[in-house]
């Protein structure tokens, strides 16, 4: 190759490139927060409101099973007992706990490192809360 077949060659490789730029990126675009750093604020209010939200299912199951005057209060729809109210509660809250800490940490950088943990143990308690035998025996039954 001699010297203007590699100049051109090297001009229509910056040409593509800067073209490239200019078209809009195919990815989602990266929020950053006010020292540059990404922020995982909405993604753990999204993560710690789902383990709040699995809890609450089990607690409530619990409650509803463990006390007639709950049972009867949960009861929303007749057919399906207190489960109709159990997980419409639970849904309501965790939408709610999911929007108040979005909006909180929202624009922050959260330790994921405390968050994870405890979204993993409030999810381990509602599978045991929601587990029959283990249910039965807080009952005392």
């Amino acid at each position: 190759m001699n010297t203007p077949d590699i100049r051109n060659a090297a001009q229509r490789s910056a040409d593509a490139a800067q073209q490239r730029e200019s078209y809009p990126s195919t990815t989602a675009p990266q929020t950053k927060g006010a020292t540059g750093t990404l922020v995982n604020g909405p993604a753990a209010a999204a993560i710690l409101a789902a383990g709040i939200g699995c809890f609450l299912v089990g607690l409530f199951a619990l409650a509803g099973d463990a006390s007639p005057a709950i049972s009867r209060l949960f009861t929303f729809y007749k057919p399906t007992g207190a489960l109709s109210g159990v997980t419409t509660t639970a849904i309501v809250i965790w939408l709610l706990t999911w929007y108040g800490l979005s909006r909180r940490w929202g624009d922050r950088t959260v330790q994921l490192g405390r968050i994870i943990p405890a979204s993993f143990v409030l999810l381990a308690l509602a599978v045991l809360l929601t587990f029959p035998p283990f249910m039965d025996l807080l009952q005392g039954k």
